[in-house]
């Protein structure tokens, strides 16, 4: 057991027997007895681990990463700690990996790859306060070395500055010499895909079962994140009387609105979510059973369901279903009503999502003949304040009149409502 006394002046000390039975002295200086209780409980569970051999008790762990060097020095003077380990970067980043409860496991996972990737680097026992900012930047050139993509380097990078911020807010080192490693991910061009209409037919022809079959389309059609959204969703959250579900974003959960979002049952989905809603054992919860083991690797399996459909596969599987599925949206709806639906900002989107594809070009090319096959009247043959008549590509496409505003399409609005019209009460499906 530890003890907590105070001389004359105020000083208080915490004073204890070791392994080897001999009392050893702590000074805390000045303090309050609340504070000095404080540290007297955390030397108890470290006597008690020095003398048994079990490991340092979580709290205590997450306790050592956060007092400052000095109070770190004092106890590895007295044995209860090593001087390496009180700042050793395996420790501190194993200690600050337990100490965040608040992130979600995937999150975690994420951590231990930076952290995997450092010790390879660095090795477990290399002190904090003896990395540089050039060590910093030879580790970002040994993960070049290693073939990480650029954007996978990017995002270690920032996992790797928010340790090291940590330890400079708890005054282990003086300055993080990560902070000017850059961290922003890329909009990377060559790695866009758009999957077409016919190819995610193929795909969803080729899935060995119902489930598969809704998983593609509610990331095709749908523009939900997989698996965490996906699986999220339950039959609750179906309302099939307005042609729509709420969506739950555990990604977007910590921003403000961020939580959930309503998406339309678009009609290229809706049947997919009727055939499982029909298989669906009664009284079931989630849309998606079949897939939620953490073992389940969806997108190992959706590889071989790509190459069963007699197809190649695609860069980033899933974001470029999101990323097709926002652009064909933004061809019908406001960007601001897409945004909504997807579940992005205008930015992300215009950054990381929207595509421009071959059908593109191949309607600007038809576009420009159509025009110069029907030349506009040349502007002596028109009286001057009189009404102009529009030329046939004018009248095809009024973003080539007047003065190239682009004016939406009265019929194509019109196929777009229809297209997210409500079913009638007698198509809502039921289970028997």
């Amino acid at each position: 057991m530890a003890s907590a006394s105070k001389d004359a002046k105020g000083n208080r000390t915490i004073q204890f027997v070791g392994r080897d039975r001999k009392r050893r002295s702590i000074r805390l200086g000045k303090c309050s007895q609340r504070q000095a209780d404080a540290v007297k409980v955390h030397v108890e569970r470290l006597v008690h681990a020095n003398i048994t051999g079990h490991p340092v008790d979580p709290d205590t762990s997450r306790w050592l990463i956060q007092i400052d060097a000095q109070l770190a020095d004092r106890l590895a003077s007295t044995g209860l700690i090593s001087q390496r380990d009180s700042a050793s970067l395996k420790a501190f980043t194993d200690a600050y990996i337990e100490s965040r409860s608040d992130v979600k496991p995937r999150t975690v996972i994420l951590y231990r790859q930076t952290q995997s990737t450092m010790l390879e680097f660095f090795g477990p026992e290399m002190l904090l306060r003896d990395i540089t900012a050039g060590d910093a930047d030879e580790w970002q050139l040994f993960m070049h070395r290693k073939g990480y993509a650029v954007n996978t380097i990017r995002r270690r990078c920032g996992r790797a500055k928010q340790f090291f911020t940590a330890a400079a807010r708890r005054k282990l080192i003086e300055s993080n010499p990560f902070a000017d490693l850059k961290s922003t991910v890329l909009a990377i061009p060559e790695r866009f895909y758009f999957v077409t209409p016919r190819e995610a037919e193929r795909v969803i022809e080729a899935c060995p079962d119902a489930e598969w079959r809704l998983l593609f389309a509610l990331s095709r059609y749908g523009g939900l994140r997989c698996p965490s959204e996906h699986l999220s969703l339950t039959w609750e959250d179906i309302d099939w009387h307005r042609g729509r579900m709420h969506v739950r974003s555990p990604k977007t959960e910590h921003h403000a609105g961020g939580e959930s979002r309503m998406v339309p049952l678009f009609p290229e989905l809706r049947p997919h979510l009727e055939a499982v809603f029909d298989l669906a054992e009664p009284g079931s919860k989630f849309v998606i059973t079949r897939y939620r083991s953490t073992n389940s690797n969806l997108r190992t399996q959706l590889l071989r369901i790509i190459r069963r459909a007699g197809l190649n596969s695609w860069p980033k599987l899933f974001q470029n279903l999101r990323s097709t599925r926002e652009t064909e949206l933004a061809e019908q709806f406001p960007l601001h009503v897409v945004c909504a639906w997807i579940g992005n900002t205008q930015l992300v989107a215009a950054k990381h999502y929207l595509q421009v594809t071959d059908e593109h070009f191949e309607r600007a090319a038809a576009a420009g003949e159509s025009a110069v096959q029907n030349p506009v009247q040349k502007a002596h043959e028109t009286p001057g304040n009189g009404p102009q008549t529009l030329n046939t590509a004018q009248k095809e496409n009024p973003a080539f009149a007047g003065d190239f505003r682009v004016v939406p399409s009265v019929a194509l609005y019109k196929s777009a409502q229809e297209r997210t019209r409500t079913s009638t009460g007698e198509n809502i499906p039921t289970r028997t």
